[in-house]
Formats: C-alpha cells, structure tokens, sequence
C-alpha cells in the first residue's frame, strides 16, 4: 500500500502544482494589464513598470489561497480521471485499493492541502498584503477608502465614547486628517480634536499640528460654551491599532484569523456592528476544509468507464464544479451579510452543501456500482 499511496500522492502533487502554477500565470498577466493604467499615472511618484510587477507579484499569495481548493479538485479530477481511462486504477483495485482505503488515502492528502491553505490565507497572504500596501503608499501616495469620509472607528470607556475619522495612511504609515469625536454618557458632544498627521505607537496616537474644541455645556443658558485650544502635538491613548486602522481602510479578507478575531471582539465592545467581519472570519476557518470535500468529490471519477472517450470532458465538469464553488462561496458572504444570517452558518454552508454532493456521488458510483 505504501507504494500505491507514493504513487497517487506523486501524481496529484504533480497535477495539483500545474493547475496551480497555470492558474497563478494568468492571474498575473491579468493584474498587470489591469495596473498598467497606473504607470506613469499623473500624481504617483515613481510608479513605473518595475513597481508594477512587484505589486502584481504581491498578489500572487493571496490568489494562490482562494485557487487552491479549485486546484485541488481539477488536478486530483485529472488524475483519477486518467488512472481509470488507462486501466490502472482497475489494477490498484485488484491489487488491494478499495473504496474506502482509497478515500482515506485521499483524505490525508487532502489534509495536507488544507494545512498549506490555512498558511497561505494566515501567514503569507496578510505579509505580502503589508508589503504590497508599503509598495502602493510609497510609489502611489496614500492608501484610503474608496468613499469620500475615509473610515471610522469607535471605542468607549466608562464615562465616555469616542467616534474616530481617519481620512488616508500615508507611505511611512501615516495618519492623514484623524478627527476624535468625544461623547458624554448622555451622548453628546464634549470635544473634537483634530490634526493634520498622527502617529500610532504602543497603544497611543501620537497627534500633530491638534485643535481641540471643547463644548461646555451650561446649566443656566441652554447653549454650549466652545473653547478652541491649539497645540503642536498631543498623545492620546487608545487601543485601536494601525491594524484596525488598515482593516477599516482596507478590505478585511487579507487578515489573518488572529487579527480578524481581536478586531471583532474590538466591535462587540464597543457596540459596533461585526457582522461582516465575522462572516469573514468564520470563511477564514471553513475555507481550508473545502480541500477535503474537494478529494471526496473528484474520488468518484476513478469509477467513470469511459476507455474510448478523452478525459477533457471530465476535467471542464472540475473546471465548472470548482467555479461554482467559489462563487457560491462569495455569494452566501453577500446574502448572509444582506440578511443578518448566523456567521457560522453562512461561512460553513457552500463547504456543507457540496460535501453532502460529494458524499451522494461517492455513495452512488462508488459503493453502489
């Protein structure tokens, strides 16, 4: 049996690292042409060809997490499909691979995949997302939302709450424009600090260039008294990091689960909404098991008897099967997120729905036949 397992391990590495390797090829060719309209681009400082491959060559991690369950499916698809077309399949059959060793021989490579999954969505993909964003603040100016209020944040302590604007991060990591809302227990107004830069540094916003306007309001008159005062530079601590600053600005996918899990428990506590995040850190832990449904559901092309007819049918039904998986996936994350469903069950329903496919396939060609 070790020798079976060296030689169905060999081939769907092989497989698998082509379909990957094709996939990642034209992603980037498709990145770049699309960041050529940055190059040379008025208003950027130095942006040029070189930059660009090296943003584009950034993306690469990120694109390699989100194929590489669709790589799986396709490339295991491949070689059953083939091991059968040539007859050998039926020989490692007589020769002892029955149906279930056969699924566990899938399932632990398959287990394999989801652990290089879970380190490419966890640990490559949120470093070279860091340098890239250093690679766009640098050579483009600012890193900012895509809307015209950049992005706010929230936080409270026991007699106050403070709403935070943030308008770009600038290349050196630079707060652009932060404005501090300060509320009373009663919800209103008590003060408004702004600066033109800041700067974050062990748990403290490390301000520049602040006005502060503060509003007392007065038991007599029913008006408030405005006192403005100008300062160079003011530290006020606070424990929103320039992680959760970036996460406000940016999007939220390309966090690791870490990450992810302290910026929602920052939104409980502070009364925000934490539905999107959520959603997308429970996607954070399903996402790598959909590896597994993957070598389950391509298992049953072993038992296909087609000797005459090519495998290019077969592997396009992979193609189709593993597009619709991610874009099932992104869409339950759209309507989940839309009608305020369970984040567990909205991450975890694509990988339930298509393992109970897998499962019936398996059962029926595989057991049954």
């Amino acid at each position: 049996m070790r020798t079976i397992r060296r030689l169905i391990y060999a081939e769907v590495l092989k497989a698998v690292g082509s379909v990957a390797l094709g996939f990642l090829c034209l992603f980037f060719f498709f990145d770049f042409v699309d960041e050529m309209q940055s190059i040379g681009k008025p208003g950027t400082l130095g942006y040029g060809t070189p930059q660009a491959l090296l943003y584009v060559a950034l993306m690469i991690p990120n694109h390699f997490y989100e194929l590489l369950p669709i790589a799986v499916l396709i490339g295991t698809i491949f070689v059953m499909a083939r091991l059968a077309q040539s007859s050998e399949y039926t020989i490692l059959r007589t020769s002892g691979l029955g149906p279930w060793r056969a699924l566990r021989t899938l399932l632990v490579l398959g287990l394999g995949f989801v652990l290089l999954t879970f380190a490419a969505g966890d640990y490559l993909t949120p470093a070279a997302d860091r340098l890239s964003q250093l690679v766009e603040a640098r050579y483009k100016g600012v890193l900012t939302t895509t809307g015209a209020t950049g992005a706010w944040l929230k936080e409270k302590n026991e007699d106050s709450s403070f709403a935070v604007n943030v308008g770009a991060i600038g290349r050196d990591g630079t707060l652009t424009n932060p404005r501090i809302f300060e509320f009373d227990e009663r919800g209103f107004l008590r003060s408004l600090t702004s600066a033109q830069t800041a700067h974050i540094s062990g748990g403290v916003w490390r301000l520049s260039q602040v006005e502060r306007q503060s509003y007392q309001t007065r038991a007599s008159a029913d008006r408030a008294h405005i006192e403005t005062t100008s300062m160079p530079s003011l530290d006020w601590p606070s424990s929103l990091t320039a992680e959760m600053v970036s996460v406000a600005l940016l999007k939220p996918d390309r966090m690791s689960t870490a990450d992810l899990f302290e910026y929602v428990r920052h939104l409980d506590a502070n009364g925000q909404t934490a539905q999107r995040y959520e959603i997308e850190l429970w996607r954070k832990v399903f996402y790598p098991l959909s590896c597994l449904v993957m070598v389950v559901l391509a298992l049953p092309f072993a038992y296909l008897h087609f000797r005459q007819s090519g495998i290019t049918t077969y592997v396009f039904g992979g193609v189709m099967i593993g597009i619709s998986f991610f874009l099932l996936n992104n869409v339950f994350g759209y309507i989940g997120n839309l009608g305020n469903w369970s984040p567990i069950l909205t991450s975890a329903a694509p990988g339930i729905i298509y393992t109970l496919m897998s499962l019936a396939a398996f059962g029926w060609l595989v057991l049954r036949r």
